[in-house]
């Protein structure tokens, strides 16, 4: 859980002085699909951070049966015959970096071309309405961009200001 007066991430429904730019389409609903054009879930929210003023993360509700692939009754262990669940049950939701979301406005769909399904498969989940810390942020950040580099303990200010959180980056796909 995060500490209440650091948070930063807010879902943009909860902030009454953000909504979705002009000349971006409010994605929420839209179907997300991988890098091999294989669903995996649907947009839920859209995660804004005060401090960069601005959506840095899609919420995506996961698919059941990504879910069921991803899903490892036992995962990898701490130590010999010492075992520990991934995700726990109603874990349904991931969050996906803006800037790694191209949109195909014709058929209402967000894609992500630089992740697959089995990543996403391996991430690490959370419930709906809660409130994750920087380190799941970073972890995530991790997984998805093979970029070992940043550290929980050193997360700063600049940490948005990756091409990841870059909408300006998001692509139109539409034909």
């Amino acid at each position: 859980m995060t500490d209440k007066k650091n948070k930063d991430l807010y879902y943009l429904d909860d902030l009454s002085d953000y909504k979705v730019a002009s000349g971006y389409s409010d994605v929420r609903g839209w179907v997300v699909k991988d890098a091999e054009n294989r669903a995996i879930g649907r947009v839920e929210g859209l995660l804004a951070s005060k401090s960069a003023e601005r959506v840095v993360y899609l919420d995506v509700e996961v698919d059941e049966d990504l879910i069921e692939e991803g899903h490892r009754t036992y995962a990898t262990s701490a130590s010999k015959g010492v075992h520990g669940f991934k995700n726990e049950e109603g874990e349904n939701h991931l969050i996906i970096p803006i800037g790694l979301a191209n949109l195909d406005e014709d058929e209402n769909e967000v894609h992500t071309d630089r992740i697959n399904r089995s990543t996403f498969a391996r991430a690490d989940r959370f419930k709906k309405d809660t409130t994750f810390d920087q380190d799941y942020e970073v972890r995530m950040y991790q997984l998805y961009t093979g970029d070992t580099s940043q550290e929980s303990s050193v997360y700063d200010d600049k940490f948005y200001n990756r091409k990841e959180f870059d909408r300006s980056k998001t692509r139109n796909t539409s034909r």
